[in-house]
């Protein structure tokens, strides 16, 4: 998710005063922001089932609930503590409904969630291979997107995390570090790391061209 907006310590402040409006401001702010994260996070075997923004509603209500404990200790900003809720709320999601439809849900489906077509795969090959990447074509850009789709579901679920927090979500490495429970310089290396193994995968020769550097 993008950080959090100007104004958001005004709302907090204001809502540590008492003033109910200025939460319904608040939640209101991150809602689309929050979306987008669960959205990149939902797997598609759910798709038919569930929506990212039926998630996005019981993460807000559970925000609202614990709002006033958050108030009292702010142990972390406040869309990185809607982050670290929504995250719980996935791993409750995609346990219940695994368990529930087991036989019906395919279990080896990489995961590929819808939520990925939100962004510009341009923008992002860009960022990993570097190219100056400006097709006309709609073909070209389409077969980017899926290139780039595969890629990053191919990842070990360590380094998929890292490439979706920095590239997608736009978190910086200070953030990140505070989601992982890292220091900036471990966050920071296992986000070049992972994307070295991404641009392998996009460009096999790649990592031999690095090693001979």
């Amino acid at each position: 998710m993008l950080p959090q907006p100007p104004d958001t310590q005004e709302l907090l402040d204001q809502a540590r005063k008492g003033d109910a409006a200025a939460v319904d401001r608040l939640l209101a702010r991150h809602r689309e922001p929050l979306r987008r994260m669960i959205a990149l996070r939902l797997d598609p075997a759910l798709a038919g089932r569930l929506d990212a923004s039926d998630v996005v509603q019981d993460v807000l209500l559970e925000a609202s609930r614990r709002l006033r404990d958050y108030l009292r200790d702010p142990t972390m900003p406040f869309h990185l503590w809607l982050r670290h809720m929504a995250k719980d709320h996935m791993i409750d999601v995609h346990r219940r409904h695994h368990q529930a439809q087991r036989r019906n849900l395919d279990r080896e489906q990489p995961i590929v969630p819808a939520g990925l077509a939100d962004h510009s795969s341009l923008e992002i090959m860009a960022q990993v291979l570097d190219p100056e990447l400006t097709p006309a074509s709609a073909a070209v850009q389409e077969e980017t997107r899926r290139r780039l789709q595969a890629a990053i579901a191919s990842l070990e679920d360590n380094d998929r995390e890292v490439i979706l927090m920095k590239l997608y979500e736009e978190l910086s490495n200070q953030e990140m570090a505070a989601v992982l429970g890292l220091s900036e310089a471990a966050a920071s290396m296992r986000y070049l790391r992972a994307v070295r193994r991404l641009r392998a995968i996009l460009i096999p020769d790649s990592s031999k061209q690095s090693e001979n550097r």
